[in-house]
C-alpha cells in the first residue's frame, strides 16, 4: 500500500506535540482490533517513553487474545483532558467505539485524531486517516506505517500485530490473504513474532463453555431459500453453556462451511440487543450490503449489525403429498 507522505508528516506532528495519547478500538473487539490496539500502544511506548500512553475499549479483550502483552490492562473509561490526542484503530465508523455520544469531541473535529482502518465504508472521520480497504487487516496498515516512519518492532509488538493478521485472514486461509499479507507476516516473523504462541491460543485452544456454545450454534443451523445457512443463540444458550458473548467468535466459520451456501448468518441475543454476524465465501455476494440494510457494515465477505430487540423462534410446517396420494385424491 502507498501511504501518502503528507498524512505521515501530519500524523507525526500530532503525535510529537501530544502530552498524552489515547488509543481506542471498537467495542466487542476481535483479534485485529486488540492486536492493532496493543501493537500501537507498545510502538508508542517504545518510541516516546516520555509520553503518557493510555488504551481503552468498551469491552475486554476476548479470551483467546488475553495472552498478549497488555491485554489485561485495557481501560474501559476514558476521561478527556484538553491536549489529548486520540488514535482510533480498526473502527469503520464512530458508533462502533460506543463513545460517539459520550465523547463527541473524538469525532466532531474539535481535537486531533488519527485513525488506522481497513473497512471500505469508512467515512474518513479522523483528522488524519490511514484507511486502506485493500489491506486484509488493520495490523497490516500499522506495520506499514511503523516501517515508513522508522519505528522499531520488538518481539512483543510483532506478536500483537501478527495476531491481528492471523485472525482477520483465518490463519492465512481466507481469500483476503494476498502476497502483501505474506510479506507482512514475514516482516513480523523476522521481528520476533511468536507464531506458535498465537496459533496455540487463537486456533488450538477452546474452553469447554465455548465448545458447548458452538454445539448449540451448529445444532440450530437451518437453510433458507435465499441460499443462506442461518443459526441463532439466545441469552438462555449463553447461560446454559456458561459462555460469555466473546466466546461466540469463530463459530460463524463453521456455519459458513455448509456447501453451496451463498452466505451464512448467526444471530445472538446480548442484553436487549440482537447481533448478526454475516460471512460468505463467494465473490458475487457482498455481505456488507446486507448488513447495511440493518445499519451495520464491515467487509465484502465479513460483516455484522446490531439491532435492539430479542429473538423469537418461528416454526413452519409444510405438508407435501406423494404423487400416489395426489392421484387417489383426484379419483374420489
Amino acid at each position: 500500500m502507498m501511504i501518502p507522505i503528507e498524512n505521515i508528516r501530519r500524523a507525526q506532528e500530532i503525535i510529537r506535540s501530544a502530552p498524552r495519547i489515547v488509543c481506542i478500538c471498537h467495542r466487542n473487539p476481535d483479534g485485529d482490533a486488540i492486536g492493532s490496539l496493543l501493537g500501537m500502544v507498545l510502538l508508542l511506548e517504545e518510541t516516546y517513553p516520555e509520553k503518557t500512553i493510555l488504551f481503552q475499549c468498551r469491552d475486554p479483550a476476548p479470551a483467546t487474545c488475553r495472552f498478549l502483552p497488555g491485554a489485561l490492562r485495557i481501560r474501559h473509561d476514558y476521561a478527556y483532558i484538553p491536549g489529548d490526542v486520540v488514535i482510533i484503530l480498526d473502527c469503520g465508523e464512530p458508533k462502533l467505539t460506543e463513545m460517539h455520544e459520550t465523547h463527541p469531541m473524538l469525532f466532531d473535529g474539535s481535537m486531533p485524531t488519527i485513525q488506522f482502518d481497513h473497512h471500505h465504508r469508512n467515512p474518513d472521520f479522523a483528522t488524519v486517516n490511514f484507511v486502506f480497504p485493500e489491506a486484509a487487516s488493520t495490523c497490516e496498515i500499522v506495520v506499514a506505517f511503523a516501517d515508513t516512519v522508522g519505528w522499531s518492532l520488538t518481539s512483543d509488538i510483532a506478536t500483537c500485530l501478527l495476531t491481528g493478521v492471523f485472525t482477520d485472514t483465518g490463519g492465512l486461509l481466507h481469500s483476503n490473504t494476498t502476497a502483501a499479507v505474506y510479506r507482512t507476516v514475514a516482516r513480523l516473523l523476522r521481528a520476533g513474532a511468536r507464531r506458535h504462541e498465537i496459533v496455540t491460543a487463537v486456533f488450538r485452544t477452546a474452553k469447554l463453555s465455548t465448545l458447548k456454545l458452538w454445539g448449540r450454534v451448529l445444532e440450530k443451523i437451518s437453510l433458507v431459500g435465499e441460499g443462506g445457512a442461518i443459526s441463532a443463540v439466545t441469552e438462555g444458550d449463553f447461560r446454559a453453556s456458561g459462555a460469555d458473548y466473546s466466546e461466540l467468535t469463530g463459530a460463524i466459520d463453521y456455519v459458513n462451511a455448509v456447501p453451496g451456501m451463498r452466505f451464512s448468518l448467526i444471530l445472538s441475543e446480548r442484553g436487549g440487543t440482537v447481533k448478526g454476524s454475516l460471512r460468505t465465501l463467494r465473490d458475487d455476494v457482498d455481505v456488507s450490503v446486507m448488513a447495511a440494510k440493518f445499519s451495520g457494515g464491515g467487509h465484502k465477505k465479513a460483516a455484522g449489525f446490531a439491532l435492539p430487540g430479542k429473538l423469537q423462534p418461528e416454526i413452519r410446517w409444510k405438508v407435501e403429498q406423494t404423487e400416489e396420494e395426489q392421484g387417489k385424491g383426484a379419483l374420489r
